[in-house]
């Protein structure tokens, strides 16, 4: 297989971390096709991507499509989109994919792999993120803080590797575009955590209308996070998985390395969007409901981010 680190690279969902991630890499020297809404792309086509970042700006020049098969070329693909859509885009690049190409999903929830997988036959690698971005205006990604990343590899996928991909390639790919790296042993569970960590913080971010720093420092919406987050914990229990013992701690401390950042969950209602609640807070209720374990938190933001969609609101959200 083709040496990862001088691998083509697409991103399929170029939207705010899409966009980051795209940027990111263009910038340290790969070759990167976006894959985005027309709007988005029009722009970056016309002037580059205006890449806002540690207080500084700069424009990078990379490829920018609306065109699904632009994977065709790729050996690492970037898997962005909103889980809602997971199965009808790796539908759409199953004949595109090249034979040995890696999928990296870079999304919220547990099961995003396993449903890509239902449609390629594709090695899928996910990539837990702890990046905040938002896209101010089309052809413009703006980074809000974090730059924590974890992957591993399930069980599921071992069998389709191809041969010599490794992970430490993905993470030499990533560490040198200046990402932090961390390579797990058992991302199955690392997946759980990632789900706490957006079960805390996105639908009360869109509910608040409150960057990460604002929720953490205001007692009572505190005691609301960490109870949200202790259903998550009780959840995986229940499951058979063990999360750390001050996983709860750590959850109220991300706020620190991303103080101004606001949910992706809190910028789709302020665009009017269709949020992911249903694979966070409400995939927690859910599998709650199937185990008898009570999740009256994770139930209640559910249901009041999904009175949020259907009332349409287009509240200020970053």
């Amino acid at each position: 297989m083709t040496n990862i680190t001088e691998s083509k690279i697409a991103v399929v969902g170029a939207g705010a971390l899409g966009s980051y991630f795209g940027g990111l890499l263009a910038r340290a020297g790969h070759p990167v096709t976006l894959i985005g809404r027309a709007g988005h792309v029009d722009a970056i086509k016309r002037s580059g991507l205006q890449f806002l970042a540690d207080g500084s700006e700069q424009r990078i020049s990379l490829a920018a499509t609306v065109d699904v098969s632009a994977v065709r070329d790729a050996s690492l693909v970037l898997f962005c989109v909103k889980s809602f859509d997971t199965e009808a885009a790796a539908a759409a690049i199953a004949p595109h994919l090249a034979r040995d190409a890696v999928v990296l999903s870079l999304q919220n929830g547990v099961d995003n792999p396993e449903r890509i997988g239902r449609h390629i036959r594709n090695q899928v690698i996910p990539v837990l993120v702890y990046v905040g971005a938002n896209i101010p205006e089309p052809g413009v990604v703006r980074h809000t803080g974090g730059s924590n990343v974890v992957i591993g590899q399930l069980k599921a996928f071992r069998e389709r590797a191809p041969d010599g991909v490794l992970l430490a390639d993905i993470a030499a790919t990533f560490s040198g575009a200046g990402l932090t790296v961390k390579t797990s042993d058992d991302i199955e569970a690392d997946l759980w955590i990632k789900l706490l960590m957006n079960a805390t913080y996105n639908a009360v971010s869109a509910l608040g209308r409150s960057a990460y720093a604002r929720m953490v420092a205001m007692p009572e919406v505190n005691a609301i996070m960490r109870d949200a987050a202790a259903e998550v914990v009780a959840v995986a229990k229940a499951k058979g998985i063990c999360l750390p013992d001050d996983i709860i701690e750590t959850a109220m401390k991300l706020a620190d390395s991303m103080p101004q950042t606001r949910s992706s969950t809190a910028q789709d209602i302020a665009k009017g969007r269709l949020t992911e609640v249903a694979y966070l807070n409400g995939a927690v209720a859910e599998q709650g409901r199937a185990l008898g374990v009570p999740t009256p938190v994770n139930g209640t933001l559910n249901a009041l981010i999904k009175l949020l969609e259907q009332a349409g609101s287009a509240a200020p959200g970053g």
